[in-house]
């Protein structure tokens, strides 16, 4: 019951998040344009993913190991990455100062404690490989995107910018540290697994 209640109170905040992060986007007044804006984020849409998995916990379903350490592995890479790459550059304020707030920061963090609290822990070493198709499935919608509309998502990933050459290199950067971080994961998770009790 305390997992299902956690779940729903980091869905509410994830879904009050996401709202704040459109009612932000003050020069986009119409509806369909501020949600087709958002869509170009990895922040968004992992978000948006996790508070649907959060409001299924909610209703009772029961998340795999392995699922819930690949969602893990996606939000805590929002995080990551944010603080450690973008918060600097895009300085924000007001209202999309709290939406920043509660999706690089918030979420990632609550999410963490909620798998460290209730998530299943029983993972293989052969589950990192799947953690890795959504940010892959997201490298080629976000490339395939800012090359037809010229609006790149992240400044890491503007081939008009930098360069397709640059480009592959910071993906292949970024693959890098994402196989880290999903091994890490794995590892912890089985520590976690082999400490409790039988």
């Amino acid at each position: 019951m305390l997992a299902r209640l956690t779940a729903f109170a980091l869905a509410i905040v994830g879904l009050a998040a996401l709202r704040a992060q459109f009612d932000a986007l003050t020069g986009l007044p119409l509806a369909v344009d501020r949600i087709w804006a958002m869509t170009a984020y990895f922040t968004i849409l992992t978000n948006a993913l996790l508070v649907a998995y959060l409001l299924a916990i909610t209703k009772g379903w029961q998340i795999s190991a392995s699922r819930a350490a690949g969602v893990l592995v996606a939000i805590a890479t929002v995080g990551i990455l944010y603080h450690a790459l973008l918060a600097s550059q895009f300085p924000t304020e007001g209202l999309g100062w709290w939406a920043d707030l509660g999706l690089h920061t918030v979420m990632p963090l609550g999410f963490a404690v909620w798998w460290l609290a209730f998530a299943p822990k029983h993972v293989r070493w052969s589950d990192v490989p799947q953690w890795l198709i959504w940010p892959a499935i997201y490298a080629a919608y976000a490339l395939i995107r800012g090359q037809q509309t010229r609006a790149w998502a992240y400044p890491f990933l503007n081939a008009d910018a930098l360069g397709w050459p640059h480009v592959v290199r910071n993906i292949g950067a970024l693959v890098v540290a994402l196989v880290l971080l999903s091994l890490a994961i794995a590892a912890l998770a089985r520590i976690l697994q082999s400490a409790r009790p039988a």
